[in-house]
Order: C-alpha cells, then structure tokens, then sequence
C-alpha cells in the first residue's frame, strides 16, 4: 500500500507473499511486542500482571470495534476450532435438531458439526459448490423450523466466495436458528457489522489476515447465543469474580467472557494489539478497497489460455481470494512449487492455486505473479 507500511514487514525483502490466507507475516512492531513482554517476565516475574490483563483488554476492544459488537461479546480461545466445538458442544440437542452448512467449509466448521450428527442423530444438511460459489437460494432452501443453527464461512477457503451474511442471517433468524460464522478468512482484509448481518456467533484467529501470531483465537457471541449455548469449557476466570477463591458455588460470566477458562499465552496478546493498531490506522475500508484493485489487477491479466479463474468476481461475491487452476495439466502443488522457486509463495488448495494478497502487497507485486506464469 505505501512503503512505510512494507518496512514493517520483513518477509517482504525475501518474497512476492500472497499467501495471507494461509499465515500472513507478523509486523516488526508486533515482534517487539511480544518480545517486551517475555522481558519483562525474566525480569520482573508477575509484578506487572496487571498490565498483562490490561493489553489483552484492549486487544478485546480493538477486536470489538473491528465487529461492531461489545467487548464482553468478545472472548480469546486458542484457535478457530476452538471455539465452533464449545459452542457445538453447549448447545442442547435432540434428534429432531438439523443443522444446514456448506459441503466445503474448512475442517474447523465442519468437525464440530459432524460430531453432533454423530452423537446426536441430528440431520447434517450440505449444499455443494457449483462453480466456484454456493448457490444461497438453495442453502437457504434447506433452513426450516427444525434448524439450529446455519454454519457457513465469510469467505471460503477454498474459492474466495464471499457469502452475503446478512440475506442468510436474516433467513436463520426467521427460524430462529443460530447462525454461526467463520470469519477468519475476512477479519483484517473486509469490514465486518455483525449485529447488522444477523450473525449470533462468530470465530476466528490471530495468524492470517489480522497478520498476528498463532494461538488468539476469536470467539463472538451474541446475548441471543449466549441465552442459549451453555459454556463446555471452563476453569477458573470464567466466573463472575475469579479472585475470590473462596466462593466455589458463585455463577458463571453471563458474557462470551465465560468462555476464557484461564491464563492464556500473554505475550501473543502484546503482539496482536499491535497487529490490530496497525490495521486500524488504515481502515478496513480502505483496506478492502486496495484489495479488489489487486484481485481485480489478478484476473484482468492473468493469461486465460493458460489458467482459469475459479472464484467468483460477481458484485457481492469477490473477496480478497482468487483461485486459479491450470488448463493445461499443472498440479497446484506443481504451480505452488515452481512459483516458490521464484520466492513467490501462494497456497495449493485441491486442484487450485490460492492467491491471496494484503494491504502490503503492491501492484508490482501482481506484475511479478503474472511474469512468473507465462
């Protein structure tokens, strides 16, 4: 985007990276950050807990404002799948209960929902891809008065397809269903209302496009969800006044803050509010705006004769993903891996190549993948 922005990424100096989908490289100042923290444990101990509590705190608001929801909504897991198996296991189930999805949804809001099917006996309802997209007339066919919740990503893994959250919240809510979403594949590369999309639920993680260190993960729940999904997992700050030792009969946290059963990894949070500072200084909007001229940049040159482009570039539908395959009998791996030789490095993804680039990437860098494939 500017090279003031490239500088803090030192990955930059070594490779074309478009593979933020995957792991985006953390920033310079998030390193120190973590790094500060780790010093200050060899040399001080626990005397400044407080201000350990006080950066995870923030990072939660900056998290909060990203979604438009309140803080309290907002809890730390340590991954994505964390957080779609606590609220698949508080859940109360009969087998009456049917849960509709995507067939292609990555592994993390799929297993949870397998092992409820599993357990339970309730009706796992899938669409499949068509073309790069989901058809959502058909998913959302599939909703009736027995869903419990719909489970769908933001933007798909796979494709890039971006679902339009607020036609699909609107039709679980008219069946008062949960709807459940992963956001990992958005959050730091699109702006997000989730009140006003209709999503009860959301998880997500630290490491891709919010360019953060593995091991945040994100957990929203709305007062909706949080009425009815039961916390699976708790330990000893989850509840209501976790210093006092003493009260072992006292409630649990009426917020998503329930779900937070005790220390977690601090320094990461250090690196991450630096993460989200930084991406808050520029703006999602402006963010996502970069990004479609890039993606755009990607499909208006890349050579039709010698790939083709999977992903949906529909108004409503293009996200910062593009995923190509090749016509003429190249792998993905094959793809990935000669690219990589040219220190160009995207993801393979079954029979396609996923091209994902970030607010640091420039249109030269474009010019560079396409070179490399002709």
């Amino acid at each position: 985007m500017n090279d003031e922005i490239r500088s803090l990424f030192p990955a930059l100096e070594h490779y074309n990276y478009l593979n933020s989908a995957a792991v985006a490289p953390i920033p310079t100042p998030s390193i120190a950050a973590v790094n500060s923290q780790l010093v200050d444990v060899a040399t001080h101990g626990s005397r400044h807990y407080s201000d350990w509590v006080a950066t995870k705190d923030r990072s939660r608001e900056l998290i909060a404002g990203m979604l438009h929801v309140r803080a309290d909504q907002v809890a730390f897991t340590r991954n994505t799948s964390d957080g779609f198996a606590s609220i698949a296991a508080g859940l109360d189930w009969t087998s009456d209960d049917n849960i509709v999805s995507f067939a292609g949804e990555f592994p993390s809001n799929f297993y949870p929902w397998r092992r409820v099917r599993d357990k339970f006996g309730v009706e796992l309802r899938m669409v499949d891809e068509v073309d790069g997209r989901i058809d959502l007339d058909e998913l959302i066919s599939l909703i009736d008065s027995n869903t419990k919740v719909v489970a769908l990503s933001s933007v798909q893994f796979a494709s890039g397809f971006k679902a339009d959250l607020e036609r699909v919240g609107r039709a679980a809510r008219a069946a008062d269903a949960l709807f459940c979403v992963d956001i990992i594949q958005g959050l730091g590369a699109m702006p997000y209302d989730l009140p006003a999309q209709f999503v009860d639920a959301a998880c997500g993680a630290s490491h891709k496009w919010l360019c953060a260190p593995e091991g945040c993960g994100i957990i929203y729940l709305s007062d909706r969800a949080r009425e009815r999904v039961e916390p699976a997992l708790v330990g000893w700050i989850s509840v209501e006044t976790p210093w006092d030792f003493a009260d072992r009969e006292q409630p649990f946290k009426s917020t998503a803050l329930a779900w937070e059963s005790g220390t977690g990894a601090t320094s990461l949070f250090y690196g991450l509010e630096q993460s989200l500072l930084l991406l808050k200084s520029v703006g999602a909007e402006k963010i996502e705006a970069h990004l479609a001229g890039l993606t755009d940049q990607i499909c208006d040159a890349m050579p039709s004769d010698v790939v083709e482009i999977v992903s949906s570039r529909a108004p409503g539908e293009r996200s910062q993903i593009v995923c190509i395959r090749h016509r003429g009998g190249m792998t993905s791996s094959q793809i990935a891996a000669a690219l990589e030789e040219k220190n160009i490095i995207v993801s393979p993804r079954g029979d396609r190549v996923r091209i994902a680039p970030h607010f640091f990437n420039t249109e030269a860098d474009i010019d560079g993948l396409i070179n490399a494939l002709l």
